[in-house]
C-alpha cells in the first residue's frame, strides 16, 4: 500500500522530521511503500496517489492549542484527499497537545478524510512502535 507521512513543522523541524521518519520506518516494516513529505517545503505535492495519509504537526501555541494555517492550505490544495483513510498525530509539547490534535483531526475531516486513528507521539521510539502496530488495511 502506498502511504504518505505528511508533516508541517512550526518550531522544531528536526524533531518532527525524526518522528515522521521513524513512523515511516515502522510502517515500512509492515511491507508498505512510504513517502515522507515536508508540507512547508514541498508545497505542490499532490496526495491523490496515496491510499493512506498520515498527517502530523506541532501545536503553534503553548496554551492555545492550534495548528498552523499553512497546513490547512496545504491539505486543501493537495489533490483529491476526500475519502482517504488517514492517521493524525501531534508531537507532545505544552499543555494544549490534545487540543492541537483535536483541531488537526477536525481540519482533516473537513477535507473529507476518513480518520482511522489519532495519537500524541512523545518520542522517536513511540513513533517507531506506533508505525509497527498501526493498522492501515
Amino acid at each position: 500500500m502506498r502511504i504518505a507521512v505528511v508533516f508541517y513543522p512550526t518550531r522544531n523541524r528536526d524533531k518532527l522530521l525524526a518522528v515522521s521518519s521513524k513512523l515511516a520506518q515502522g510502517l515500512e516494516q509492515q511491507g508498505h511503500q512510504l513517502t515522507v513529505v515536508d508540507a512547508s517545503r514541498d508545497v505542490n505535492t499532490k496526495l491523490s496517489m496515496f491510499e493512506y495519509i498520515c498527517v502530523g504537526s506541532q501545536g503553534t501555541a503553548f496554551f492555545k492549542g492550534s495548528i498552523p494555517p499553512e497546513l490547512r492550505r496545504f491539505l486543501s490544495g493537495a489533490g483529491i484527499v476526500a475519502g482517504k483513510r488517514s492517521f493524525a498525530f501531534v508531537i507532545k509539547s505544552g499543555l494544549s497537545t490534545l487540543r492541537s490534535l483535536s483541531k488537526l483531526m477536525h481540519e482533516m475531516e473537513s477535507e473529507g478524510m476518513f480518520l482511522k486513528y489519532s495519537d500524541v507521539i512523545a518520542s522517536e521510539g513511540d513513533a517507531l512502535e506506533t508505525g509497527k502496530r498501526l493498522k492501515v488495511d
